[in-house]
């Protein structure tokens, strides 16, 4: 069964100007528990006092879903994680020729680090769920990866997680994460070694969402992702994406609440000031909005022709725009909505020039200005009618 590791709290402040206070965290580590991700990646607590205060207070607020903390292949990073309880540790150290190299390194020596400090985590703390982190894992060489790997396995490492750090990974080709993965977990068997494998996709070249599905279809247990895939650059995978796709498409619908995606973008993105993209799949405004003629006759009658998610299970409905784009069909299945129904085609065709006026200028008519349209409207027809009559009256008069 996968896991999901969300990561608005730790990569998602690593987002240029993005920053939550520790209110906000609780209330967003709630919801996010709500969800039923399975880990909350709450901060890294060597960085500040207040992200160690957060990482405590969430720790301690009995949530369902593991709690962890991010962490540098250092004691004193180790010993900040546990005084703030938490239930998880995140190691990381990247081992590529190049990083060893300008840190004056060599992969013996970063090895011995690594375990090291993997084994003072778990004699603090047997219970800990530890995760090791080859960072830049993808584009450090494999012998080097598979090495340290190895090596925190044997240490007491639980995890091994694959970072693709830069966005680097491209399905289908030479730089496969399905292809990666596969190798790592064959080869780490070969030596009687089962962990757990964990992937951390960068959005760099738009296939985070991709890299990651390539995961998990070479078996990986956990995936890391984040609401509005926040993170450094260009960000990770997007939370409410990936839980579309393996609710609908990987067999796992029911293992997340995810009616409540809603609440959990509107949440961070008020408090992140990121807005919503309004093209974001299953959370954006436009997921299940119709538009063109041809498109929201069709959908009127049967959504179905148009859509092969369920907006019901993401808390949302299908609404058909009214634009510039829009017919009559689509113009009588709004007025129904407002209570307003009508056949008069005359009018109709007078409500619907006024409502593709407004689409020119860039606007989509929502329901409230709609009920204003057919206001005007209806005072419009009135008082050519009452002018009508009075020029009928004086001209049978004279």
């Amino acid at each position: 069964m996968v896991k999901i590791l969300d990561s608005t709290l730790r990569e998602g402040e690593q987002t240029p100007g993005v920053y939550f206070d520790i209110h906000v965290k609780l209330a967003i580590a709630g919801i996010l528990d709500e969800l039923g991700v399975d880990f909350i990646e709450a901060g890294h607590p060597a960085v500040t006092e207040d992200i160690a205060k957060a990482v405590t207070l969430i720790s301690a607020g009995g949530m369902k879903s593991k709690i962890a903390a991010h962490s540098r292949s250092m004691r004193s990073d180790i010993d900040k994680a546990l005084e703030c309880r938490a239930d998880f540790i995140g190691i990381f150290y990247c081992v590529s020729d190049r990083r060893l190299q300008d840190y004056s390194t060599n992969l013996v020596s970063a090895v011995d680090k690594i375990t090291s400090v993997i084994r003072y985590a778990k004699e603090k703390r047997p219970s800990l769920i530890i995760r090791y982190t080859p960072e830049d894992t993808v584009r450090s060489k494999y012998e080097n990866v598979f090495s340290a790997a190895k090596a925190a396995v044997s240490a007491g490492a639980d995890i091994i997680s694959v970072a693709d750090t830069t966005g680097y990974m491209i399905p289908g080709t030479e730089r496969s994460m399905y292809e990666f993965i596969s190798r790592l977990k064959d080869d780490l068997g070969k030596d009687g070694l089962a962990p757990f494998l964990e992937v951390h996709c960068h959005n760099d070249r738009g296939l985070a969402a991709a890299n990651s599905l390539d995961a998990i279809r070479a078996g990986a247990h956990i995936v890391d992702a984040a609401v509005l895939g926040l993170g450094e650059r260009a960000g990770i995978t997007d939370l409410g994406t990936l839980l579309a796709v393996l609710s609908f498409d990987f067999g796992l619908e029911g293992k997340w609440n995810t009616k409540i995606l809603p609440e959990i973008y509107a949440t961070v993105s008020r408090y992140s000031n990121v807005p919503v993209p309004v093209n974001l799949p299953a959370t954006g405004k436009n997921a299940f909005t119709h538009c063109a003629g041809v498109h929201t006759q069709a959908a009127i009658k049967n959504p179905l022709h148009y859509e092969s998610l369920d907006p019901g299970r993401f808390g949302r409905a299908s609404t058909i725009a009214l634009d510039h784009m829009s017919g009559i069909s689509s113009l009588q299945y709004n007025l129904e909505k407002i209570g307003e129904p009508a056949d008069d085609r005359e009018w109709l065709n007078a409500v619907l020039q006024k409502v593709k006026e407004v689409g020119k200028k860039g606007r989509t008519v929502d329901l409230e200005e709609l009920k204003m349209i057919v206001k005007y409207q209806k005072e419009l027809s009135g008082g050519i009618e009452n002018e009508n009559r009075v020029s009928s009256f004086a001209y049978q008069k004279g």
